[in-house]
């Protein structure tokens, strides 16, 4: 695993700092089966360094939910595509987005529910945390973003 960038903070136009800024980090994955752990605790350690660094509120719910994200979208770039992968972090608000870029142009599927089926509910378990979604073809491969609210509805 190669982490390609830190925390940032940058405005919306790629400058740093700013009213708008956004603080974001990019990490490119390669390598064994403890990369989807690693991902996951990259993740949590993102969200926990802009909040001691940054004040950003992120309550524990939005770590975890982050962390699943991150979980089964590397899962996925691991296993179906080739080469590397590469995982952007960027906090914007009270939302995290979660983008994963793999070689394979293949757009993901979300399968019909099936209670008996084992496995293969990843992109079921993202839509169904995610307050957004998108998957999208990239001159290689492709790029998922998935966008997790940070804060509940009630905090």
């Amino acid at each position: 695993m190669a982490v390609t960038g830190e925390a940032t903070q940058q405005g919306e136009d790629g400058t740093a700092g700013g009213r708008d800024s956004a603080l974001q980090t990019t990490v490119a994955l390669e390598g064994d089966g403890t990369t989807i752990a690693q991902a996951r605790h990259l993740a949590a350690d993102f969200l926990k360094r802009t909040q001691v660094e940054h004040g950003v509120v992120v309550p524990q719910r939005g770590i975890d939910l982050t962390q699943l994200v991150v979980s089964e979208l590397v899962t996925n770039a691991r296993k179906y595509a080739p080469g590397p992968v590469l995982m952007h972090l960027r906090i914007d608000g009270d939302v995290v987005e979660v983008e994963v870029w793999d070689s394979d142009p293949a757009l993901p599927m979300a399968r019909a529910a099936d209670a008996g089926r084992v496995g293969q509910h990843g992109l079921e378990i993202v839509l169904a945390v995610a307050d957004g979604f998108e998957a999208q073809r990239k001159p290689v491969g492709k790029r998922i973003t998935a966008r997790i609210a940070l804060l509940d509805d009630d905090a």
